[in-house]
């Protein structure tokens, strides 16, 4: 029983080690969060199986681990609070072609990732086409270019 209580609790704390580490951590993994990856999986393995190594060991740990993230998908559909706990919310950075940098200061985006992301999804060069750019829940950046006229 002692591997359950490991695993939940190693889960609920890479939990909200992630939701602290921001949604943008998690959209687009560079080589140093590739290599951070890594290493924290190893030490969590450690901190998971201790000295069993038993394939009985290896197949609670998953399935309490899917069991807790099926569970917390289930309560997050009926929890609007806890689901934005968890997940947060869709953040406005830029608002008729202005950034707004407290919002992006928070998210962790600069305007570097807004214009990459204009360019790259929309074509637009430059701030002064775009009515909007939200940074999603999932970590990405949605850029809703302002209508031209003629």
């Amino acid at each position: 029983m002692s591997s359950v209580m490991r695993a939940v609790v190693v889960y609920l704390f890479l939990l909200a080690l992630f939701r602290l580490a921001g949604k943008r951590s998690l959209s687009q993994v560079t080589t140093f969060d590739l290599v951070l990856t890594l290493i924290i999986s190893e030490a969590v393995q450690q901190a998971l199986i201790s000295d069993d190594n038993s394939m009985t060991n290896a197949f609670l740990l998953v399935l309490t681990l899917v069991g807790l993230d099926i569970l917390l998908s289930f309560i997050k559909q009926r929890s609007q609070r806890l689901s934005r706990l968890l997940d947060g919310t869709p953040v406005v950075v830029v608002e008729d072609g202005r950034l707004l940098r407290d919002r992006m200061k928070r998210e962790r985006v600069d305007e570097g990732d807004i214009l990459h992301a204009a360019r790259e999804h929309q074509g637009l060069a430059s701030l002064d086409e775009i009515a909007y750019a939200v940074v999603e829940r999932s970590g990405g950046i949605t850029v809703v270019p302002k209508h031209q006229d003629g």
